[in-house]
């Protein structure tokens, strides 16, 4: 089981640590907020992962053949609501910074949308593996999830100071390099939807 499993977490881990859109709103609320009044997110992009990747897992091939337009649609929902976010961060005020929190609908939605959670579920996530495997594999990927994401945000309040205010031309600059990214993974979003 260690061996199979391995690569199914390298494979992960490497996926779920890429920046993207949850990830950029964990790192700007742990900066924004502080680490532990940003762990509230946590169930948030759990959940909406869980979501996304135990049915895809399950069913995804035969869906994705029944409607092969299925994943076009969702990448273009992805683009809009990934550049809905970088616009919400663009327009941010130093004086807002400290003030505003990433709201948990936030989280939920943007990792409801990630792409990550599409490529876990239809390409990572073995469905063939049969009982209690299975179910290792899935706690393997929560662990995983809540691990990175505790990252991101310890990285965020690094970054900002523990969400002290001490930081905030530290953190406009860095909301203004988030919304920038986020804007170029719409872009992405977009291109990938339209060719196909």
């Amino acid at each position: 089981m260690t061996l199979t499993i391995l690569p199914f977490l390298v494979a992960v881990w490497a996926l779920l640590l890429t920046p993207g859109p949850t990830n950029i709103l964990l790192a700007v609320s742990g900066m924004r907020s502080g680490f532990v009044s940003s762990l509230r997110l946590l169930p948030a992009e759990l959940g909406a992962y869980l979501l996304v990747v135990t049915p895809l897992s399950l069913v995804g091939p035969e869906l994705a053949s029944v409607s092969p337009v299925l994943p076009r649609i969702l990448k273009l929902a992805a683009a809009l609501w990934v550049l809905h976010l970088a616009i919400r961060l663009w327009r941010d005020r130093a004086a807002q910074l400290s003030a505003r929190q990433v709201s948990v609908r936030d989280v939920f939605v943007t990792t409801l949308l990630n792409p990550k959670g599409i490529i876990i579920g239809l390409v990572l996530l073995p469905a063939s593996a049969t009982g209690g495997l299975y179910a290792v594999y899935l706690a393997s990927f929560a662990f995983s999830v809540v691990a990175v994401g505790s990252f991101w945000m310890a990285s965020g309040a690094s970054a900002g100071f523990g969400g002290r205010g001490g930081g905030t031309r530290v953190q406009q600059y860095v909301s203004r390099l988030a919304a920038l990214w986020l804007g170029v993974v719409s872009v992405g979003l977009t291109a990938g939807a339209i060719s196909g």
